[in-house]
C-alpha cells in the first residue's frame, strides 16, 4: 500500500471536491491518501517546502512551483464571477489606496497576484489568514483588505464596501476566467500514478455533484461557522464545469496568468510542461 500526503483547504467547495476521494467512494487501488486541511497560504509554503506530494495551492504558488509539481485537470477553482474582492470601511478608489496598507490572505495567493497585476503600488500589504481580515480592516488595523472563499458572501455584515472585483476586473481585462487555485502533484511520482490520481479526483468530483447529500457531514465538520445557505452559495460558485476538466478556455487563462505575470517579473519563467507530459 502506497501512502500520498494530499493537501486542502477545509472550504466547503475542497472537502465537497475531495470527500470521494477520502472516504473511499472513488478506486484507488493499492493508495491510501493521507489527508491534510490547512488554510490556503498554508498549503503554498508545504508544497514549496516539498512535504506534499498531491495539493491545492493557489495559482500565484504553482507559478512558483513549476520544476517540482505539475497540475492537474480535475478538483480546482476557477472560473467567472468568484475572484477576490478588495474591501474597505469606507467608499474609495484603488488609486487612493497606493501606498496604504493592504490585507491579504498570503504572499503566494492569486488574491495578491491579481492586486499586483492591476496596477504598482499595492506593496504595502500585511498578510494574515483569510478569516482574520475582514475584522481587521473593520477595526481600522489596516486600510483595505483583499478577500477570499466565502468572505465575498459575508463582508457586509462587517460594515464593509466592496472598491473592487479583483475577478471581474481580470474577466475585463483578458476575457477569460479567473484562475484561482489548482491541484499539484509532484512530477517525482511518475507519469503513470499521476494519470491514476487525476482520473480517481476527476471521478471524486462528479460522485460529489451526483451525490451532494453524501457530503454534507464532512463539509459541515469543517465549517462549523457557516450557515447552510453560505456553505450552499459557496459549493455552487467555486465547483463548475472547470471542476470536473479545465478544458481548453482554463487552460488558456492559466497561460495566460502565467504570462502576464511574467512579463511583470512576478514570477519565473518555467519552459517544463504544465500538464501530465504521458497524457
Amino acid at each position: 500500500m502506497k501512502t500520498l500526503t494530499l493537501g486542502y483547504s477545509p472550504c466547503p467547495n475542497d472537502t465537497f471536491i475531495f470527500y470521494g476521494l477520502i472516504h473511499g467512494k472513488v478506486p484507488l487501488k493499492g493508495i491510501r491518501i493521507e489527508e491534510h486541511l490547512e488554510d490556503v497560504e498554508t498549503l503554498n509554503r508545504l508544497a514549496r517546502q516539498g512535504r506534499l506530494d498531491l495539493t491545492k495551492v493557489s495559482y500565484h504558488a504553482f507559478g512558483l512551483l513549476r520544476q517540482d509539481y505539475l497540475l492537474l485537470r480535475s478538483g480546482g477553482a476557477l472560473g467567472r464571477g468568484c475572484g477576490p474582492l478588495v474591501v474597505a470601511r469606507q467608499p474609495l478608489t484603488m488609486d487612493q489606496l497606493r501606498g496604504k496598507t493592504i490585507a491579504i490572505p498570503g504572499q503566494m495567493t492569486t488574491a495578491n497576484l491579481l492586486l499586483q497585476l492591476y496596477g504598482e503600488g499595492f506593496e504595502n500589504s500585511i498578510e494574515m489568514t483569510f478569516d482574520r481580515i475582514m475584522s481587521a480592516v473593520a477595526a481600522g488595523q489596516v486600510d483595505a483588505g483583499v478577500i477570499i472563499h466565502e468572505s465575498r458572501f459575508t463582508y457586509p455584515q462587517h460594515g464593509l464596501v466592496k472598491i473592487l472585483d479583483l475577478g471581474q476586473w481580470w474577466e475585463e481585462e483578458t476575457g477569460h476566467p479567473i484562475p484561482l487555485g489548482g491541484i499539484l502533484a509532484r512530477r517525482s511520482l511518475g507519469q503513470k500514478l499521476i494519470s491514476t490520481i487525476d482520473r480517481a479526483l476527476k471521478d471524486s468530483v462528479l460522485f460529489a455533484l451526483a451525490h451532494p447529500e453524501s457530503t454534507g457531514a464532512y463539509i459541515r465538520q469543517h465549517a462549523q461557522e457557516l450557515s447552510d445557505e453560505v456553505v450552499r452559495s459557496h459549493i455552487g460558485l467555486y465547483v463548475n464545469d472547470f471542476s470536473v476538466d479545465l478544458g481548453d478556455e482554463g487552460i488558456g487563462a492559466i497561460e495566460d496568468l502565467f504570462a502576464r505575470a511574467e512579463q511583470r517579473g512576478l514570477l519565473p519563467r518555467c519552459d517544463l510542461p504544465l500538464f501530465n507530459p504521458g497524457e
